[in-house]
C-alpha cells in the first residue's frame, strides 16, 4: 500500500514539474513574440500568425517522432531524409497510371526506414546516433537516386489539397499537424505503450526486468518516427506540387531543437509532446520574427543555435538539480 503510495505521489509530482515546465516554454514563446511585434507590428497580424502555424507544421509532424525517439534516450538523425525519400516516392506515383497509390507506399516507405532504424539499434545493438547517421547518409543518396538528380514536379498533383487548402480558414497542413499532435499526445499519456516508451528511457533495465520488450518498444518508436516523417513528406510534396534529393537537408535539427526547447531529457523518460508542440512554435517564431526584422539569414542561424545550446544547458542543469 505505501509502495502504491509513494508511486502516485512521484507521478503526481513528475506530472506538476512537467506543467510546471510547459508554463515556462510558453512563457518564452509569449515574450519571443512580444519583442518581434514592438519591432515590427506586421508580426501580429493574422494573416502572418497563420503562416507562422503553416512553417511550424511540418517540424511539429517530424519533432513529434522525434518526441518518441528521445523520450527512449534515442536519436534519429534520418528524418529529414526519410522525409525527402517519401515525398519524392510521393509525386513520382502520383504521375503513374495509379496515383492512389502515391500516399500509402510513400507512407509505407517512411516507416519502414524508420522500422530498419529501430532494428539496427534493437537487435544489432548500434548506438542510435550511428544507426541513424548511417541511414540519414544513405537514404539521402536513395532520394537523389530515385528523383535521378533532378526535381520530381507534378502540377496537377491529385493530393494537392492537404498543401494548400483550407478548411474554415484553416489550413490543412496546419490541421494535420494538430492532429498527430493529439494522437501523439494520446498515446503517450493513455496507452500501455505510451507507459512502456516512459519506462525505457527511464531505466532500460528496470524496465526490462518488469517484462517488457525493450526491442519491440524501439522498433516501434523508430517505425513511428519514420511514419511521421513520411506523412511530413507528403505535407511538404503537396505544399511545393514536387520534390527533390535536397528536400528536409537539416530539418533534424530543428525537430531535435523543439523537442529539447519542448523539455525532453536527453537521457529519456522525462518530457512531453505538448512541450514540443509549443518548441516548435518557439521555432518558427524565431525563423519569422528574424525574417520580418530583417536580420540576415545567417545571423538567424546564430539566434536559433544559441537558443538550441541555452536549452540544453537548461536540460543539463536541470538534470544535476535531480542528483
Amino acid at each position: 500500500m505505501n509502495i502504491k503510495t509513494n508511486d502516485i505521489s512521484l507521478e503526481q509530482n513528475n506530472e506538476s514539474k512537467l506543467d510546471l515546465n510547459i508554463l515556462g516554454i510558453l512563457l518564452i514563446l509569449f515574450l519571443f513574440a512580444a519583442v518581434f511585434y514592438l519591432i515590427e507590428p506586421r508580426f501580429g497580424t493574422f494573416s502572418n500568425i497563420t503562416n507562422i502555424f503553416r512553417q511550424a507544421s511540418v517540424n511539429i509532424m517530424i519533432a513529434c517522432g522525434m518526441t518518441l525517439v528521445i523520450l527512449t534516450a534515442g536519436i534519429d538523425l534520418s528524418v529529414g531524409s526519410v522525409l525527402a525519400v517519401s515525398a519524392i516516392v510521393a509525386v513520382k506515383i502520383s504521375l503513374t497510371s495509379m496515383p492512389y497509390l502515391a500516399i500509402p507506399i510513400a507512407l509505407l516507405v517512411g516507416m519502414g526506414v524508420g522500422a530498419i532504424n529501430g532494428l539496427l539499434i534493437a537487435i544489432f545493438k548500434m548506438p542510435p546516433f550511428i544507426a541513424t547517421l548511417g541511414t540519414m547518409t544513405s537514404f539521402r543518396g536513395v532520394a537523389y537516386l530515385v528523383a535521378n538528380g533532378t526535381t520530381v514536379i507534378n502540377n496537377d498533383l491529385p493530393y494537392k489539397f492537404i498543401g494548400n487548402g483550407n478548411i474554415l480558414g484553416i489550413p490543412c497542413m496546419v490541421l494535420i499537424a494538430i492532429l498527430l499532435f493529439i494522437v501523439t499526445w494520446v498515446l503517450l499519456k493513455r496507452t500501455v505503450l505510451g507507459t512502456r516508451i516512459y519506462a525505457v528511457g527511464g531505466n532500460v533495465l528496470a524496465a526490462k526486468y518488469s517484462g517488457i520488450s525493450v526491442g519491440v518498444i524501439l522498433v516501434i518508436v523508430y517505425a513511428l518516427s519514420g511514419l511521421l516523417s513520411g506523412i511530413a513528406g507528403v505535407v511538404l510534396s503537396a505544399r511545393l506540387y514536387s520534390a527533390s534529393g535536397l528536400l528536409g537537408v537539416s530539418y533534424e535539427l530543428d525537430a531535435i531543437a523543439a523537442v529539447i526547447l519542448g523539455g525532453t531529457s536527453f537521457n529519456g523518460g522525462i518530457g512531453s509532446v505538448g512541450g514540443t508542440f509549443i518548441g516548435a512554435l518557439i521555432i518558427a517564431v524565431l525563423n519569422n520574427g528574424l525574417t520580418i526584422a530583417g536580420v540576415p539569414y545567417f545571423w538567424q542561424q546564430v539566434a536559433k543555435g544559441i537558443v538550441i545550446v541555452a536549452a540544453v544547458l537548461i536540460d543539463i542543469y536541470r538534470q544535476k538539480l535531480k542528483k
